[in-house]
């Protein structure tokens, strides 16, 4: 049974959904991703949900929202109730879900790693506990050999065997492969789609593995939605998103969303470790990746050995130096920072951070402000005084200070001067996005 749509993810269909019911054509005054921000921040600010968008005495707010994007357009999104209800009804026939940012539900792996490019909503079909799972993601060109595909079809076996589950984009080629072999083996798998979930939703190589809670099809676009190569580009970021680590099976050189997925990873986003099969038949587009940072895929031959290497990817990260900075004990801490004592007195940080060079590492200071910058941003949802930070942060209350006078300056805390005590709050909190 499909739960109701909650009244925010309700609100939040009518001011970014194209509500594809049948073939008219969408609507270009849909709000995108930076401007539904924007929005989600004033209704913060004024302590309001999307929902509130919706009551009968919502002409105050929808004023003051009118400011950033006018009465008449969000008058006319806010009115689509009715196509709303016919898209509705079309999604209940094929057994999909719709969640939003401001759902308990939605995966926490989107938000702690996109952050404010999280998207929206999401759509999907099958267990969503499965999208907290991680595994690993695999991914590759479309237009493969068959000796690639029983390749990646092993690697989703082996996936199986080790209880791990794969994370993959439902494509043609390596993505379908992986999954296969998974789903086959009587594994886990999540897909990420980039277009027409509601035809995989119903595709009868689906229906058992969704209904035994073993697959999720999951999507951030309408499921009525046709192929479109920014959105195959642009979800490359959820499947490595919701995975522990990535494989690359094959890639072409310096072209297509497979490169583009895994460049963006190794360059920029650091989600995950990545792997990228290695061995005297890749092409020039794997060697590539190896050369550009990617780690050499050890080809494990059993579950065992598969669990193995993930395990040592998990580990890889988890002793980064980035990782060795502060003694937490905080609930969400990761492990080595609890396990780490408290070997002297941290410094008073400089409030002018310099940036570091980009052929350079970034220097420690720096690099104890960045991580201080994230356990704030993630823990302030509430606002705190210096006291409870510096208890929070176990440093001094100087120490704690500096710091926040830093983070108010670049705008990641604010300031609650009443009433008094003065206190301290996230101004974007991962866990707060609407």
């Amino acid at each position: 049974m499909i739960e109701p749509l909650t009244p925010n993810t309700q609100a939040i269909l009518l001011l970014t959904a194209p509500l594809i019911a049948g073939r008219g054509e969408t609507s270009r005054e849909l709000l995108s991703l930076g401007e539904y921000n924007k929005l989600a921040l004033i209704l913060r600010q004024k302590q309001k949900q999307p929902a509130d968008l919706l009551a009968q005495d919502a002409a105050e707010l929808i004023e003051v929202c009118a400011q950033l994007f006018g009465r008449a357009r969000l008058d006319a999104l806010l009115g689509r109730g009715f196509l709303l209800s016919q898209a509705v009804e079309r999604w209940n026939a094929r057994a999909i879900w719709v969640i939003s940012r401001a759902d308990a539900k939605y995966p926490r792996r989107l938000k702690v790693k996109l952050k404010e490019d999280a998207p929206p909503l999401l759509y999907g079909c099958g267990d969503i506990a499965l999208l907290e799972k991680g595994g690993l993601a695999v991914v590759g060109s479309r237009h493969v050999d068959d000796e690639l595909i029983s390749y990646t079809e092993n690697v989703g076996r082996l996936s199986a065997e080790a209880h791990r589950s794969i994370v993959s984009g439902g494509a043609k080629g390596i993505d379908r492969a992986a999954m296969h072999g998974a789903l086959m083996a009587g594994g886990d798998v999540a897909g990420v789609m980039a277009d027409s979930l509601d035809k995989a939703a119903l595709a009868r190589d689906n229906r058992d593995s969704l209904m035994e809670g073993r697959l999720v099809l999951v999507s951030p676009y309408d499921p009525a939605a046709g192929f479109n190569v920014g959105h195959a580009m642009q979800r490359n970021k959820l499947i490595y998103a919701l995975a522990d680590a990535a494989l690359v099976v094959t890639s072409d050189f310096e072209k297509g969303g497979t490169w583009a997925g895994a460049i963006e990873q190794l360059d920029r986003l650091h989600f995950v470790p990545v792997f990228v099969r290695n061995g005297a038949n890749v092409g020039k587009g794997n060697l590539a990746l190896l050369n550009r940072g990617g780690k050499p895929w050890p080809n494990p031959q059993s579950g065992t050995e598969f669990g193995r290497a993930l395990i040592a990817a998990a580990e890889s990260v988890a002793a980064e130096p980035k990782q060795e900075m502060l003694p937490l004990t905080l609930r969400e801490a990761p492990t080595v920072y609890e396990a780490t004592p408290l070997a002297k007195p941290i410094e008073a940080v400089s409030e002018t951070i310099e940036p570091a060079a980009t052929d350079t590492k970034t220097s420690p200071d720096a690099e104890l402000l960045n991580a201080v910058r994230e356990i704030l941003r993630r823990e302030l949802a509430e606002a705190r005084t210096e006291e409870e930070v510096a208890a929070l942060l176990v440093v001094t209350k100087p120490q704690a200070k500096a710091w926040l006078a830093q983070l108010v300056e670049e705008a990641v805390l604010e300031k609650v001067t009443k009433p008094k005590p003065v206190r301290y709050r996230t101004t974007s909190k991962i866990d707060r996005l609407l």
